[in-house]
């Protein structure tokens, strides 16, 4: 017989809201790395029982984001590059893949939203506004990561993403940065010629400019 649908449970979405608003708080910075999280406090900010909140720490510390130590305490990961560089080399595999797949899929609106999006990227950027650029940068590579509707490269991709972001923070608040703009416009004229391949090759090396190599 069939499987009946059913509504998830209030307690699987209360462990996903505060898993992902820590998560975000981690990787904006409004938890420090180096800062130790006490769930009694996270419990009173967030308003929950301590269960989500153990659910949630557990969670990010198989992502890398929290480090926990038993019987001690829990501190948000200090920035790793090594393991930054570890996850941009996922990524940035997964984003050729993503790029690969999709490129033969595109339309008109679905390249207009690219070209929007990088226009926002270059605005934030001038403006020096950090939150927007990697927002704007998120709306460029998710057209791609949406069209090719591969499962597994969407969850990989939501497990190591918030790694690189912490780095992307300090890259996207400089200069340098801003070379991503023109790395996006090779990468929308190669999918505006149909070029899966060169558009595949160029949003890899995209992505593996944001960490610098562990020294």
């Amino acid at each position: 017989m069939p499987v009946p649908a059913t509504t998830p449970p209030p307690r699987t979405l209360l462990r996903e809201r505060v898993f992902a608003t820590l998560r975000t708080a981690i990787v904006d910075g409004t938890l420090e790395p180096g800062e130790r999280l006490v769930d009694a406090e996270l419990c009173s900010w967030l308003g929950v029982s301590r269960t989500p909140v153990r659910e949630a720490l557990s969670r990010l510390e198989q992502i890398g984001l929290v480090q926990v130590r038993p019987g001690s305490s829990t501190i948000v990961s200090p920035l790793d590059v090594r393991a930054a560089v570890e996850a941009q080399v996922v990524a940035a595999s997964l984003h050729e893949l993503a790029a690969r797949e999709a490129v033969p899929l595109l339309k008109e609106p679905d390249l207009a939203r690219m070209e929007t999006a990088n226009d926002a990227f270059a605005d934030a950027l001038r403006r020096a506004d950090v939150e927007a650029a990697i927002a704007a940068d998120d709306d460029f590579h998710g057209v791609l990561v949406e069209l090719c509707a591969n499962r597994t490269v969407i969850s990989v991709l939501d497990d190591v993403t918030p790694l690189l972001r912490r780095m992307e923070r300090v890259r996207f608040a400089t200069l340098a940065g801003r070379a991503s703009v023109a790395q996006h416009r090779t990468i929308l004229e190669h999918a505006r010629q149909g070029d899966a391949e060169a558009a595949a090759r160029e949003t890899r090396a995209n992505w593996l400019t944001l960490v610098p190599p562990a020294g």
